[in-house]
């Protein structure tokens, strides 16, 4: 919006940056080479107006071009860096309990399938979460938001899928949606029953799967509590035929496909996912070569999640440049769950995207914020600092962007700004405080 005298209003102005990380470019997910392009300004700002981006560019420029609004915020970056807030495309952040007692399990040898037949893993999850009330159910979560937003994600995409009855999953899915309305993080709503089958169906699968298209999808495509429908495509969880009808009988009723595919084992779920046009294919630690060119030939983004691989300490970790080389989009994310990922840092996702999956920095850059956009569906509001786009915008307290992968283990951001306001600051550590304690 211009002033009368040409200027552009704004109620936000953030300066002196030492690099302002904009990711500015054309409209859709970057793709291959493209992925090495993150739009950095030396010495950049950024201005705002109410939720939306109005002005970037270098501090002098900005400052020129921008008529502050009586109250206005001016932010001093103190040579930081300033960037778009991270987007998480992966995360289960919707349950209750905790799994810490089986890293002694997985130490002494124990697979993550073996664990979950033994009724542990994902049905040790689901027990929790059956326990715990709505209300507790609803805090819990709220605390994982809480630790994302302050690790610099603004936006994630968020699984149901520890609840595994028509009841149960309906919970967890209006849990997000209550959420989404009172807390900073956008919140996109995915619906996956199918995330294991529950012990009252261990004998009869297939009844578990009409369950879930029958009834859990008409119950929540009708109320419209999920954009998307998912599925872990794996061998002792749910097969490729099983997959494909629970995520078209979603697809039917509107509910667009993910899917879990060849995270344990090269099952074909990278190809089902480009039969199906699915908007992204996660994990793909096995997918074949052929799957990885059918997923090209598709426009199915990948969503790689370098932290499970990590966690699961197994040495094997997706083929992020072959993917590349096939001119595939990229994303990464933390996969924030109880078992095989519980973190929240998009930053140690980005470090293991560059230490393991072998990315450059701006490509983990670029993945884990616009392509992150675009593979839940709001790349045209988030993940780049552009105007007409969200001000979700983070400073990290660092000299320069290498410093994301660089410095890694410890939280660098300083600030997050969602929609404009200031949601998050770190304080001031105290220093020369010895005396007070004495």
């Amino acid at each position: 919006m211009k002033g009368n005298n040409g200027g552009i209003k704004a109620d936000l102005l953030i300066t002196g940056a030492s690099q302002l990380v904009t990711l500015a470019g054309p409209p859709g997910p970057r793709r291959g080479r493209s992925m090495q392009d993150i739009g950095v300004i030396e010495n950049g700002a950024l201005a705002a107006l109410g939720e939306k981006i109005v002005a970037v560019g270098t501090s002098a420029e900005v400052k020129e071009r921008v008529i502050l609004e009586d109250g206005s915020q001016v932010v001093d970056a103190g040579g930081r860096v300033v960037m778009p807030g991270f987007v998480d495309p992966h995360t289960h952040p919707v349950y209750a309990g905790s799994r810490e007692h089986e890293l002694a399990l997985k130490l002494a040898g124990r697979s993550y399938l073996e664990i979950l037949k033994s009724g542990g893993g994902i049905l040790s999850t689901v027990r929790a979460t059956r326990a715990a009330s709505r209300e507790d159910l609803a805090e819990q979560t709220a605390r994982r938001l809480d630790l994302l937003l302050e690790h610099g994600v603004t936006t994630a995409e968020a699984k149901s899928g520890y609840g595994l009855s028509l009841e149960h999953e309906i919970r967890s899915l209006e849990v997000l949606r209550e959420l989404n309305r009172r807390h900073p993080v956008d919140l996109i709503p995915t619906f996956m029953g199918a995330h294991a089958v529950p012990p009252e169906y261990r004998d009869n699968p297939g009844r578990y799967v009409d369950l879930v298209i029958g009834e859990m999808i008409p119950a929540v495509a009708s109320d419209g509590l999920a954009e998307y429908c998912d599925v872990f495509c794996e061998e002792g969880v749910f097969d490729t035929e099983q997959s494909e009808k629970i995520l078209c009988a979603g697809l039917a009723l509107g509910l667009k496909p993910r899917i879990h595919a060849d995270e344990l084992a090269d099952t074909g779920g990278a190809a089902l996912a480009a039969r199906l046009g699915a908007v992204t294919a996660d994990h793909l630690l096995f997918a074949s070569d052929q799957g990885i060119e059918a997923l090209a030939e598709a426009g199915v983004m990948a969503v790689l999640l370098p932290c499970t691989s990590f966690n699961l300490a197994s040495g094997r970790y997706a083929r992020a440049r072959k993917m590349l080389e096939a001119n595939l989009a990229v994303a990464i994310s933390t996969d924030c769950n109880p078992g095989s990922s519980p973190t929240q840092s998009m930053q140690l996702a980005i470090t293991l995207a560059c230490l393991y999956l072998r990315m450059t920095p701006e490509e983990a850059i670029t993945a884990a914020t616009l392509n992150g956009a675009w593979a839940v569906g709001m790349g045209n509001l988030a993940g780049s600092l552009e105007p007409g786009k969200l001000a979700d915008v983070l400073i990290i307290d660092a000299p320069n962007y290498l410093h994301l992968p660089y410095h890694f283990g410890v939280n660098l951001i300083h600030s997050v700004f969602k929609r404009g306001t200031l949601v998050y600051s770190r304080s001031r550590v105290r220093r020369n405080s010895k005396e007070a304690w004495r």
